[in-house]
């Protein structure tokens, strides 16, 4: 899987790219390596805004798009929301097309698969 970071109104470090890239490994394994995931980190300038950094992160998969989005006082821990938002989605979706594909294959008569 391919991760691009990016960053408004605040700093991409290296400390945060690699945190990153830590916590959606775990994706990274769940999904095509041909799957394309970013992430934007930005902080909101309104003092009024007590959740100040936010996490975006659009995973584009074949055929599907899942977002997630979290804000919270610590980029860090707004990068871990968010990874827990996308990873409940991925597993969601492989559930969804895994069933679909046992009802289609479960269909055939005798229970044999077309590959038979």
């Amino acid at each position: 899987m391919r991760i691009s970071v990016k960053g408004r109104n605040t700093q991409v470090t290296d400390d945060l790219r690699e945190h990153v890239e830590k916590r959606f490994g775990k994706i990274a394994r769940q999904v095509s390596p041909l799957a394309e995931l970013e992430v934007e980190m930005r902080e909101e300038r309104n003092p009024a805004i007590a959740d100040r950094h936010v996490a975006e992160a659009t995973l584009h998969l074949k055929g599907v798009t899942l977002r997630a989005r979290d804000a919270s006082r610590d980029m860090v821990h707004s990068i871990n929301l968010c990874a827990e938002d996308l990873g409940r989605q991925v597993k969601r979706h492989r559930d969804k097309r895994r069933n679909r594909r046992e009802a289609r294959a479960g269909g055939m008569p005798g229970g044999v698969s077309p590959a038979a």
